[in-house]
């Protein structure tokens, strides 16, 4: 007995020694940190949580979300409620008027976020689309002072130049998972579609937000390949979405291995992706409320940042609930142009009349009641 403990921890301080190097865990060696007979959670934990302090701190930086073009999209991803081939009850609207996505970045820079993250539908900018965002990323960044990310699907290291030189600083563009699980996913483009995006962006000169989304049906093998590929683009920033089953969506069923997602595997997964990326911004994103449930404080430890007022499409924990989330489990939020007396005020004005939120909801902002009423007509119960 004394022995396989002293085993494990000598392996653990191995982990965090290589990580506050700044050095990637061996794929060989990582696997472990997922099984739950080989690695108890605590500790491993605690481990993600050194070399979290090391290259990060004890801050926690706060991104909101503005899904500035939405619906319509072409390609056919089953985790999306934007697809063509999705169902779900999902408003389009094309792009939203520049004092509108404006108005929107003031407020996110009331809320005391750190970056302000736009984001369109569709396959692609087109050269029209590309001016009009570089147009608002000028006024954002002149107005604000705000970072700035950019969703924008595929694009060019022109369209790519052409964002950067406005000021954008991040570009947006998840590999979602792995290249062999993709055709699953999607069939309209491909994973090296997305790799020659990131590249393009790179080569531009732009930094990497680009993460995945856990439970779509894949293997812990499939887990492994993009943290290794995160690790291979350099990715400054790494968001982890457990997926969210929208009705009306192909993928609908949180899994991997073929096992249903619970708490203690996502927290899992957040450890494995600080230790094989130990520099990286980790974001714990979409699912994290009705995944990670009672374990999110915990997910702040290999995590070092995460969205407030929800995500894309669906709902999550209102603003005080997030903020009340990271001073609970003992780190500091990283506030961008206002004081934190001055955002907890803020907030709380705002959300004093907002109603209670369900997590994993659809946002009434994004909402068709035509297809709302389709599929309660076809008896699907849609959990909104």
């Amino acid at each position: 007995m004394s022995q396989s403990v002293s085993g494990l921890d000598a392996r653990l301080s191995e982990f965090v020694g290589q990580g506050l190097a700044g050095d990637s865990v061996d794929r060989s060696d990582i696997v472990r940190v997922l099984d739950t007979d080989t690695t108890p959670l605590l500790p491993l934990v605690h481990a993600a949580g050194l070399v979290r302090r090391r290259h990060c701190g004890t801050s926690v930086q706060v991104h909101i979300l503005n899904n500035v073009q939405n619906g319509a999209c072409p390609e056919d991803c089953g985790y999306c409620g934007q697809a063509k081939t999705s169902d779900a009850p999902v408003q389009a609207y094309k792009l939203k008027p520049r004092e509108q996505i404006l108005q929107e970045a003031e407020q996110a820079r009331d809320s005391g976020a750190f970056r302000y993250c736009m984001v369109l539908s569709g396959r692609g900018p087109s050269d029209d689309d590309i001016d009009y965002m570089a147009d608002c990323i000028r006024e954002v960044k002149s107005r604000y002072g705000l970072q700035t990310c950019l969703s924008s699907g595929l694009l060019d290291e022109d369209k790519a130049l052409r964002l950067r030189e406005a000021g954008l600083d991040r570009l947006n563009h998840n590999l979602n998972t792995s290249e062999r699980h993709y055709p699953e996913i999607c069939s309209t483009h491909t994973y090296q579609d997305r790799m020659d995006t990131l590249q393009a962006a790179r080569g531009a000169g732009l930094q990497l937000c680009t993460g995945l989304i856990v439970g779509m049906g894949e293997y812990v093998e499939d887990l492994l390949d993009v943290a290794y590929a995160l690790r291979s683009v350099g990715a400054e920033s790494i968001p982890v979405n457990f997926l969210v089953p929208i009705p009306g969506n192909a993928v609908l069923d949180p899994s991997v291995d073929g096992e249903a997602l619970t708490p203690e595997f996502c927290l899992r997964v957040l450890c494995m992706m600080r230790l094989v990326n130990p520099t990286a911004e980790i974001r714990v994103a979409a699912g994290r409320e009705i995944h990670l449930r009672h374990l999110q404080g915990l997910a702040l430890e290999p995590a070092n940042s995460l969205f407030i007022d929800g995500y894309l499409l669906t709902e999550g924990s209102d603003a005080a609930q997030t903020l009340a989330l990271v001073q609970d489990a003992g780190f500091t939020l990283e506030l961008h142009g206002a004081e934190s007396s001055e955002v907890m005020e803020s907030l709380s004005r705002r959300i004093e009349n907002e109603p209670r939120r369900m997590p994993g909801s659809l946002k009434s902002s994004v909402m068709s009641e035509r297809k709302l009423a389709k599929l309660r007509v076809r008896g699907v119960d849609v959990g909104v």
